[in-house]
């Protein structure tokens, strides 16, 4: 029976008696399970297979069921494409349909983290399964099963706008172009607003590329409501990318993302990372200061 890409990844306890150790031991024991456990997780290079029927019917039997949760009888994952510090991205196969299979992996050992990863998959899939544009990444369905989450979208064949960005040599691409991507960017994200939902992290990173170059916003693990987030303060989403406001944690509005549509239109004009040679928090600081550079002298 091949193995399901679900199961929970485990240590086995050894059944010899156990034996007293000190509490700065057990922390360090605690990390190298963590660790170890990460790295059973990532030696994984692909899972390419049917969940058996056998857990599939135990799920089913415990599992609260909501509009959106996936049969996975129907779900066939192939290789990975794409990952992240606690995610993976693979192509799969839904019910007939070339999709993405983002799988996010919730820690054990880290209660903040894993609190985060949680709400972060509870709201992108809240706020997903009720969107429909051509300019928004399409929701297919979803599953949580501790300690793998999963969330199915429709596939983009030709990856994110920074990978494209990439490939292209400065100020190279044609006013043409640089209308049409932006144009599907700022129609999803009209969309977006008019049903009351703040991005907060839009980048290059977040938009995606389908068969025909057509722009779709993506990655909704860090949006909310506006009506949810009005009193919110704080720095969600990348400083690359991120307005002042949110960076000097004031309160803000659906602005930023108008803020960060800005940063991926001089993205569009350049094919530059924005604040490149900076670090991550340099460019935050200058965004702060009002430093008028976007790459590094």
């Amino acid at each position: 029976m091949a193995t399901s890409c679900f199961n929970p990844f485990r240590l086995r306890r050894s059944k010899s008696k156990s034996l007293s150790i000190p509490s700065t031991s057990r922390t360090q024991l605690s990390n190298d399970a963590d660790n170890m456990e990460r790295k059973r997780y990532d030696s994984l290079e692909s899972w390419s297979m049917i969940l058996d029927s056998e857990n599939f019917e135990t799920w089913e039997a415990s599992e609260d069921q909501e509009e959106w949760t996936a049969d996975l009888s129907q779900l066939f994952i192939g290789n990975r494409f794409a990952s992240g510090a606690h995610s993976r991205i693979y192509r799969g196969i839904y019910k007939q349909r070339a999709v993405a299979v983002k799988m996010v992996r919730i820690p054990t050992h880290n209660e903040e983290t894993r609190t985060l990863l949680e709400q972060q998959f509870k709201s992108e899939v809240a706020l997903l399964s009720r969107l429909y544009h051509p300019n928004i990444v399409q929701f297919i369905a979803a599953r949580k099963k501790p300690p793998v989450y999963c969330i199915i979208t429709e596939y983009m064949s030709q990856g994110t706008l920074r990978m494209y960005l990439n490939k292209k040599e400065p100020y190279s691409l044609s006013t043409e172009t640089i209308l049409r991507l932006a144009l599907d960017i700022s129609r999803g994200m009209e969309y977006l607003h008019s049903q009351g939902v703040i991005h907060r992290d839009l980048k290059s990173n977040n938009l995606l590329l389908n068969d025909e170059m057509r722009v779709k916003v993506a990655d909704f693990g860090t949006s909310c409501l506006e009506t949810q987030c009005r009193e919110a303060k704080g720095n969600m989403g990348t400083y690359r990318w991120m307005a002042p406001e949110m960076i000097k944690e004031k309160l803000y509005t659906r602005k930023v993302d108008v803020y960060s549509f800005g940063i991926v239109l001089w993205e569009l004009t350049t094919a530059l990372l924005p604040f490149q040679g900076m670090t991550p928090v340099q460019a935050g600081f200058a965004v702060a200061e009002k430093v008028r550079f976007m790459t590094a002298t």
